[in-house]
């Protein structure tokens, strides 16, 4: 071999493992528990390093480290924990989780929906509340969306269902509908539902029955949903915060329907999965439905999405996300919209590499709004499914600012596991780029960033938003070209007014082509004390206690109780400037008026906080 030819191997090595590295897979259920399947995850937008999960029938999981570790418990409610677990966060840092029910008589199997809520990121739940009881009737595969827009009903929550007449029933005059309740008071009540689908399908649960309503959010508050049924894939939509709905629009065909068979997978489905754009970037407003199908083949199921550019009135081609040459099976696929970036990322099960019903997971990233896609595994290793134990019904995937969470099930010589991984998608720049914090100090906005190489980096121009406006140069930090030594950045802004600021670099190549870096965030401060009132109050046993500060000092919080006696201190360190949270945990604590007291070198505020047990 000439070592020219050893030379172009060596790079072309070097090619693949950095476009397809191996990702760690990190276990997401306790180990004692052999039966979690159909998961679901969600990022909390306001503090991404709180991440929950769920699984059938009543696992639940949480984590408060970016997902580097879980914990696992089992949800209750009154009106029973009976499986299809959506979980999500509103703007309010309240987290969602909606499930079927199964209560105890009079009550009976599926015959509401029920979402319950939590303030702690999934420590305790509330009971939840009922939606959608109509004796006999049947209420099935839910799942929620939140409106997170500068819209009239920013912080609603939706949820869209299939409700059977007769869960099962092959009699004709039995039917299936789409159905939609919203709630405006944070999850407390929902409005009666309304029906979404002119055209209503079977209840026998298979192709021509009415499935796989899954909400999503416009830019402007629009509730956009598809579904699968008798038609092919059909769509409406909202655009008063869910209080009507218009006609259906037909969006294709769905190519064999969407119940099939996967060997190795006790029953397997091609529901779409509805999602809109609302990201600040070119591909804002776009609306996606993806889904899976047999067209080429019942031997080779494929995944595919379709998009509206025009809010769902007409649609585009529909395009394969899977880019194997084989006729394999890929199957459960769902799909994310990185609300920062745009990207969109697809998760799936996939037996382009293996044989016989060997399984692995892949992910698909799109970054020019669905026109081609490239694909990567994801899992460590592959698993062998068998149809005897069931699977569920989905995978599900979470991104928001880079970081993307596939989340999926294996199943192991009859034990079922649920995992997930950490793909940190950083913007492709001429620069590798390593970390981009922004931070208060003394008044100032400081913001810091370090490359480990450059290649013909002109510099950086820094961009700033003010409560979700739009994006302005304020200043410009010059590069170090081509180097593949270690840089750090540094850049000050002295904003005059409190607010939400959001800054990003636009690295700028000496040929003038640029990219952008993902968004840091703060909420600016300008030099003022502020003890704000807990929440919520009154609590029990946790609750939440915000304060600012104008300066890096020593601060103290203390509680005290009616009589004036100190019964915890939560906080007696130095802190940085800006807005901090604590959360108090009374578990230990009975019922009453209590005091918290905030304390630094020139200032003291004091509130009153109740414990109701």
């Amino acid at each position: 071999m000439s070592a020219k030819s050893f030379l172009l191997i060596f790079v072309w090595s070097l090619i693949l493992v950095n476009i397809f590295p191996q990702y760690s897979n990190i276990r997401v259920n306790n180990p004692a528990s052999t039966d979690p399947e159909e998961v679901t995850i969600a990022i909390n937008p306001m503090n991404p390093n709180q991440l929950a999960a769920g699984a059938n029938i009543k696992y639940m999981y949480y984590s408060n480290n970016g997902g580097l570790s879980w914990t696992q418990k089992l949800l209750s409610s009154t009106m029973g924990v009976w499986g299809d677990p959506c979980v999500i966060y509103d703007g309010l840092n309240n987290l969602y989780f909606g499930h079927l029910s199964n209560p105890q008589s009079p009550g009976y199997w599926i015959d509401r929906i029920v979402v319950q809520k939590s303030t702690n990121n999934g420590f305790s739940f509330d009971d939840g509340a009922g939606i959608g009881y109509f004796y006999p009737k049947n209420q099935d595969k839910e799942w929620l969306a939140v409106d997170l827009q500068n819209t009239p009903y920013k912080n609603n929550i939706y949820t869209t269902w299939t409700e059977f007449d007769n869960y099962g029933s092959t009699l004709p005059s039995d039917s299936s509908r789409i159905l939609f309740s919203r709630s405006t008071n944070q999850g407390i009540s929902w409005t009666f539902p309304v029906r979404v689908s002119d055209k209503g399908g079977n209840c026998i649960d298979e192709d021509f029955t009415v499935e796989g309503a899954v909400p999503t959010v416009g830019p402007n508050g629009e509730i956009y949903v598809a579904w699968s049924g008798p038609l092919g894939i059909m769509f409406d939509k909202s655009t008063n915060g869910g209080q009507t709905f218009g006609n259906d629009i037909f969006v294709t065909d769905h190519p064999g329907g969407w119940d099939f068979n996967v060997p190795g997978i006790s029953r397997c489905n091609g529901l779409p999965v509805t999602i809109c754009d609302t990201s600040k970037t070119s591909t804002r407003g776009n609306i996606y439905v993806l889904w899976g199908d047999t067209r080429n083949g019942t031997d080779n199921t494929d995944v595919f999405i379709i998009k509206s550019t025009d809010n769902g009135n007409t649609w585009g081609s529909v395009i394969r996300v899977n880019d194997d040459n084989t006729t394999r099976h890929q199957f459960f696929p769902w799909i994310a919209v990185d609300q920062v970036t745009g990207y969109l990322y697809v998760v799936f099960y996939d037996r382009r590499n293996t044989s016989g019903n060997v399984t692995d997971v892949y992910v698909a990233r799109s970054k020019n709004g669905g026109e081609t896609f490239e694909n990567f595994k994801v899992s460590e290793s592959s698993f062998n499914p068998i149809s005897s134990v069931f699977f569920g019904d989905y995978t599900n995937i979470a991104a928001y600012n880079g970081k993307i969470y596939p989340i999926w099930m294996r199943l192991d010589n009859y034990t079922l596991s649920v995992w997930t991984t950490i793909i940190n998608d950083s913007v492709n720049l001429p620069v590798e780029l390593d970390g981009f914090t922004v931070s208060q100090i003394d008044g100032n906005i400081n913001l810091k960033w370090k490359t480990v190489s450059e290649k013909n980096n002109k510099g950086f121009e820094i961009q700033r938003s003010i409560n979700e406006g739009e994006f302005l140069p304020i200043g410009f930090v010059k590069g170090n070209g081509t180097t593949l030594s270690i840089n750090n950045y540094e850049f000050n802004d002295a904003p005059a007014l409190n607010g939400d600021y959001r800054y990003r670099l636009k690295q700028i190549d000496y040929d003038g082509s640029f990219e952008y870096s993902n968004i840091a965030e703060i909420n600016f401060i300008a030099g003022s004390y502020i003890l704000t009132q807990n929440y919520p109050n009154p609590f029990n046993p946790t609750t939440t206690i915000s304060f600012s500060l104008p300066k890096h000092q020593l601060v103290t919080l203390k509680v005290f109780d009616a009589l004036g006696n100190e019964v915890k201190v939560l906080v007696n360190e130095v802190r940085n400037a800006g807005v901090h949270e604590v959360t108090f945990d009374a578990s230990e604590l009975s019922s009453g008026i209590y005091l918290y007291r905030l304390t630094t070198e020139n200032f003291t505020s004091e509130k009153k906080m109740v414990l109701m047990k």
